[in-house]
């Protein structure tokens, strides 16, 4: 009866140890999830003002390229006369 005392309490401290461990693991992971957020959260302040976005450049190009599609036809019309 002794024997069947001795190895429930094997169990429960084996099983107690991996709840802690697992506890703990939770804990460091909700820990890097929420400085995961806080680096998020930084990161969609500083983008808008250091990247542009591809459709506004691609925009911005167009009207460059526009400006000089007609400064060329310009001069090839004064070249011509």
């Amino acid at each position: 009866m002794n024997w069947v005392i001795d190895v429930q309490g094997i169990i429960n401290i084996l099983l107690g140890s991996f709840i802690t461990l697992l506890c703990w693991l939770a804990m460091e992971m909700w820990s890097a999830v929420k400085e995961l957020k806080i680096d998020l959260g930084k990161l969609r302040e500083d983008l808008p003002q250091r990247y542009v976005l591809k459709e506004d450049y691609r925009r911005d190009i167009y009207e460059i390229k526009d400006m000089l599609s007609k400064i060329f036809d310009r001069l090839d019309a004064k070249a011509d006369k």
